[in-house]
């Protein structure tokens, strides 16, 4: 696809509006987990140093089209202006002549935050009017949020679809370069890794990356719909009965490409869990079947080993989801050793999803791994290969 990156444009004295995804945890007023932000700073720095009026558009939560100041970015514009060392202006809104006024006196180099683009219905309905107020602001448009590249709102779609220069910023990149190039034509042996509670979340990207991978080692709640797929006993854990036929679907096919599935070889099983509390009780390891009455929290330490090697002569790997219920520290050990594994492999190494990638920060692993994916659902899409409106928009046959 004809996609102009951030280094192929002049982008001396433009307004470059620069979608970024600053959708990060606030508490207190305070940004709790910057790496969003931190992963957005290349793109913001490579403009603002040629001379752009930098003009950042994003979102904040949930704030059901109102403007509710818990979800203000005010608390991430004072992050952004702390790590890039150098004043962020923040304007308390998105839309409006004060806003027009405020851009327009901004200095080139400058950068220029507006307020929750949420607090508006017509963001995510992608309404002509509002992307075109929004669009008035710049002559340019970059997009570097690719964790919102998979929903058609207004500034992901509307915006570019009016402005004829655009283009994707190094995180767009990256994330283009690492779950499409990386995974599509790997270095081998590939190695995915697929955890979490549900195969329903998971199954189209099963389908894709068997098409793709050697080795696909599957952990978490979904590993029992597997179980129930190659008729062994999943005792009370959670278990997908709609999905047992995808399951087994997918055990076929890896069977006819001649992937390798590996499910747990022993699991930590518990005979009470409480969500609410985070507390499980009575606890133990079991290979093979799980008894009724005893459901499947964690992979357990045979399945870490066989896992590990697995890893460890692997040239790619690619990991999404948590190995057990991870919110549970009781039942955390295995996806901390998978982490652990992931960090300290020689090959590839591309992490995505929430699980995984705290796991990976709270290891103290992050500077070990090749990429980290801040796309979440997109990054799911993007490898199911289906079109992500926000990327199709840069493409130079869309919009104007």
């Amino acid at each position: 696809m004809p996609i102009q990156t951030i280094a192929d444009v002049d982008w001396l004295q433009r307004n470059v509006l620069v979608r970024v995804d600053f959708n990060v945890p606030v508490e207190n007023g305070r940004v709790v987990d910057n790496s969003r932000i931190r992963a957005a700073l290349p793109t913001i720095n490579y403009l603002a140093e040629r001379a752009a009026k930098v003009i950042l558009l994003s979102h904040l939560g949930r704030p059901k089209a109102q403007k509710n100041l818990k979800y203000s970015l005010r608390p991430t514009a004072t992050e952004l202006s702390r790590l890039l060392g150098r004043p962020v202006v923040f304007l308390e809104d998105c839309l409006g002549g004060d806003v027009q006024a405020i851009i327009g006196k901004a200095e080139n180099g400058s950068v220029v935050m507006l307020e929750n683009l949420r607090f508006y219905a017509e963001e995510e309905g992608n309404d002509n009017e509002f992307a075109r107020k929004l669009a008035s602001y710049g002559d340019a448009y970059v997009n570097d949020a690719f964790g919102t590249a998979h929903r058609a709102h207004a500034s992901t779609v509307g915006i570019p679809s009016l402005i004829s220069t655009k283009a994707a910023g190094f995180l767009m990149q990256k994330e283009l370069e690492f779950l499409g190039n990386r995974t599509s034509n790997p270095d081998r042996p590939f190695t995915v890794i697929l955890g979490g509670a549900k195969v329903s979340d998971k199954i189209g990207v099963i389908d894709a990356l068997l098409d793709k991978c050697d080795n696909m080692l599957i952990g978490g709640a979904m590993a029992y719909t597997f179980f129930v797929a190659q008729g062994r006993e999943a005792g009370n854990s959670l278990v997908e009965a709609d999905r047992v036929v995808d399951a087994k679907a997918a055990l076929q096919k890896a069977d006819k490409k001649g992937v390798k599935i590996f499910l747990p070889a022993d699991s930590v099983i518990a005979d009470a869990i409480d969500f609410e509390a985070r507390t499980i009780g009575t606890t133990k390891i079991i290979s093979g079947d799980i008894p009724n009455g005893w459901k499947g929290v964690d992979i357990g330490p045979k399945t870490v080993e066989v896992y590990g090697d697995i890893i460890k002569n692997s040239k790619t790997i690619f990991w999404n989801g948590p190995m057990g219920v991870f919110e549970i520290s009781a039942c955390s050990e295995g996806t901390f050793a998978i982490a652990g594994a992931v960090a300290q492999s020689n090959g590839i190494s591309i992490v995505g999803g929430g699980d995984s990638i705290t796991a990976i920060n709270k290891g103290g692993f992050s500077n070990k791994i090749d990429f980290i994916s801040t796309g979440g659902g997109a990054s799911l899409e993007f490898l199911e290969g289906k079109e992500l409106p926000g990327v199709a928009m840069l493409n130079d046959n869309h919009g104007a």
